[in-house]
């Protein structure tokens, strides 16, 4: 595609493509999130900083409004909580800090290496991925604090283990899931009985695409960590995927170091998380990509969900968002 025909259809599209039903996602959102704030003790916010996490954050603003000091920003009910793994994108680090300040909102950070000093992780080698083993750092943030409901920003059009997925997905006293044994869910009455010990993953975002969160982040003009854009990386064609050359992830012998405009669809752990080539710098040109991919953001950028076909429902079962 020219850039005549490319700017064509970027003028064509944001004079026909329409966002109205963003309204009728964006208030099932907020329901659920003052849901619940009116039905758990001890809830929290996953919190990343990554764009889904800042679409959740921007409707709790809105869900939770008043005008609390000279910010006239609405004080969200819940700590915000961030598992880290320690080998995450400073520049997404710095965003979430920057972000949660700005609201005065209570953050929680705890560490994946806290957890292997404590010896509930252990590394099959020292250059193997940390981001499955933030289930444990996760399951002992919820024992630590008892929380007895993480709010988290899953879409159901991400991967197909998460298209299972309730919006009040039961987790039993082991910090597990179980597909077969999930609640129904009809209209909007959800059965969030909890027995000791259990708790409840919340995802107010689950009807949501990726699409949709490119126009929301456009309408409500969201600020993001700067890698969401096209910017220049060190980048090696590894398994037909742009790997990000690194400290944490230097080229293997025999690949080829190039620089390439990419941006990253979206942000996990360094190791294991893969930008796409692209020169959109803004979520208007984003929206323009997205109405043409053809594989997720996740298949289409995230290392781990390579290994099988069932990689990720395992990772949930055993406690992962």
């Amino acid at each position: 595609m020219n850039a005549r025909t490319e700017q064509e259809l970027l003028t064509h599209t944001e004079h026909h493509l329409s966002n109205a039903h963003l309204d009728a996602l964006e208030e099932e959102t907020i329901f659920i999130l003052r849901e619940v704030a009116a039905t758990f003790e001890r809830p929290a916010l996953l919190f990343s900083g990554g764009k889904d996490s800042l679409v959740m954050l921007k409707c709790a603003e809105k869900a939770f409004g008043g005008k609390e000091g000279p910010s006239g920003i609405g004080r969200v009910p819940y700590p915000l909580l961030m598992i880290d793994t320690g080998h995450n994108f400073p520049e997404v680090t710095a965003f979430r800090d920057q972000r949660a300040a700005e609201l005065g909102a209570e953050l929680i950070v705890r560490s994946v290496e806290d957890s292997m000093q404590r010896g509930t992780v252990r590394l099959a080698h020292p250059g193997e991925s940390r981001n499955v083993h933030q289930s444990v750092t996760l399951l002992e943030a919820i024992e630590e604090f008892r929380f007895d409901a993480l709010i988290g920003g899953a879409r159901r059009d991400e991967e197909k283990a998460r298209a299972k997925e309730r919006i009040f997905s039961h987790r039993d006293s082991f910090g597990q899931w179980q597909p077969k044994a999930q609640r129904p869910e009809l209209w909007t009455l959800f059965n969030t009985r909890l027995a000791p010990g259990e708790h409840f993953r919340v995802f107010p975002i689950s009807n949501w695409t990726e699409l949709d969160v490119w126009q929301y982040i456009e309408r409500e003009h969201i600020a993001l960590p700067s890698i969401y854009y096209t910017h220049k990386r060190q980048v090696v064609d590894r398994r037909g995927m742009l790997a990000p050359v690194t400290e944490l992830t230097p080229p293997r012998e025999g690949e080829q170091v190039v620089v390439r405009d990419v941006r990253f669809r979206t942000v996990g752990d360094i190791t294991c998380t893969c930008p796409v080539a692209s020169l959109a710098a803004s979520a208007s040109e984003i929206v323009i990509e997205t109405l043409a991919a053809e594989v997720s953001e996740r298949g289409a950028t995230r290392m781990d969900d390579q290994t099988s076909d069932a990689s990720m429902e395992k990772r949930k079962k055993d406690g992962y968002f």
